[in-house]
């Protein structure tokens, strides 16, 4: 358990350098008799002047940050390592980890706490609150949320069960280099809206793993508004090479992605090109909670261009959205009793060449679409 609160409290101790930046900053009355930091006086200037706070935080978030690696390197492999980060969301930290759990609660009840429980007057606490980011931010973060709202062995439970079932598969996987496991045939989910949200979280720690990484795109059913899909997230990251998807395996791995094939080839859509073109690797997510799969393929590639070209093919026609989602329902439903979805897919696969390639190679030609391109890449 790595606290970043308690970190803050350590580093501005009688003594320290962290204490002597903030006298220098704030002058010589900002520490008591005893030679302590007078915290109430210190809250008060900076949750009221934002400037202030900033120059603090300049101060403490590096020593913290320093405090917490020296923590983080301790831990053994399988470890799961809880890092309590008040700030996460204003800082910009959440793709450092494999998941952001964020404890909620309304506004309404966070100032009871704060004025029942802290005293403070709710004044003080709606400026500690407009300082910080609002709860539509930090909710935007979460990959889980823990529903705060009512007593604590409501949020113990919600605890144990987030850990049994989750964050402890989770570390075992990652520990062992292997995806989650998967069982049952395909089961579509209505559209949801949340998903590219979910989808961005996830490609926030890809971007992060590796500068071998010129791009990262959400593809597949599930980055197509109101087009039914399972619930798996399909992400494309983009390399220069099959060389290059290999050397970012491992980082990938850690970041939350093994490698499930080291030599997968897509099946060709367009029947004129050569299958050869078409390999790829592809990564699973180790994360029990949440299934998505990483299609690792060389920038401008005809499997690269294939799943981009589709996905907005797909955004831009609502009719090709209701083909395609009258031949998933049909194709669903006669593979539903399946141990595994390859089956569904393989049957899809004439679909993809037969029907939705020469309507999408049209499309393109006619709407003069062009794949993204990524200032990385151009670099």
């Amino acid at each position: 358990m790595i606290d970043a609160d308690a970190l803050a409290r350590e580093v501005v101790e009688p003594g320290t350098p962290g204490l002597a930046g903030v006298v220098a900053e704030f002058g010589e009355d900002i520490v008591d008799a005893e030679g302590r930091l007078d915290r109430a006086r210190l809250g008060a200037i900076v949750f009221a002047e934002p400037d202030r706070r900033e120059a603090l935080n300049a101060i403490i978030h590096p020593r913290v940050r320093e405090r917490a690696a020296a923590m983080l390197a301790t831990a053994k492999p399988g470890d799961i390592v809880v890092q309590d980060i008040p700030l996460l969301v204003e800082t910009g930290q959440g793709s450092s980890f494999h998941l952001v759990v964020v404890v909620d609660a309304t506004d309404e009840e966070r100032i009871r706490r704060m004025t029942e429980i802290r005293r403070m007057t709710v004044e003080d606490a709606v400026s500690r609150m407009a300082a910080q980011a609002g709860r539509d931010e930090r909710l935007a973060a979460a990959d889980i949320v823990l529903d705060n709202s009512g007593t604590v062995e409501d949020v113990n439970e919600l605890v144990e069960t987030l850990w049994e079932e989750r964050l402890a598969p989770f570390a075992r996987n990652l520990a062992a280099g292997r995806p989650a496991p998967r069982a049952g045939g395909p089961v579509l989910s209505p559209p949801n809206s949340d998903w590219p949200v979910q989808a961005e979280r996830l490609l926030a720690r890809i971007r992060r793993a590796s500068p071998e990484v010129l791009g990262a795109d959400h593809i597949g059913s599930t980055a197509v508004p109101c087009l039914p899909a399972k619930d798996v997230i399909d992400l494309q990251v983009s390399v220069s090479s099959l060389e290059a998807a290999d050397r970012i395996a491992r980082a990938l791995g850690e970041a939350g992605f093994p490698l499930q094939e080291a030599s997968a080839r897509d099946a060709p859509k367009p029947p004129d090109l050569d299958p050869s073109a078409w390999q790829k690797r592809f990564h699973r997510s180790a994360d029990p909670g949440r299934p998505a799969n990483v299609h690792v393929r060389v920038l401008g590639s005809p499997g690269w261009r294939y799943a981009l070209l589709f996905r907005d093919w797909l955004r831009a026609n609502s009719d090709a959205v209701r083909m395609y989602a009258d031949m998933k329902q049909e194709l669903a439903a006669l593979h539903g009793g399946d141990h595994r979805t390859l089956e569904y897919a393989e049957a899809k696969e004439p679909w993809f060449t037969e029907v939705a390639w020469p309507l999408m190679d049209a499309w393109a030609r006619s709407s003069g679409w062009q794949p993204p391109s990524y200032p990385m890449a151009q670099g």
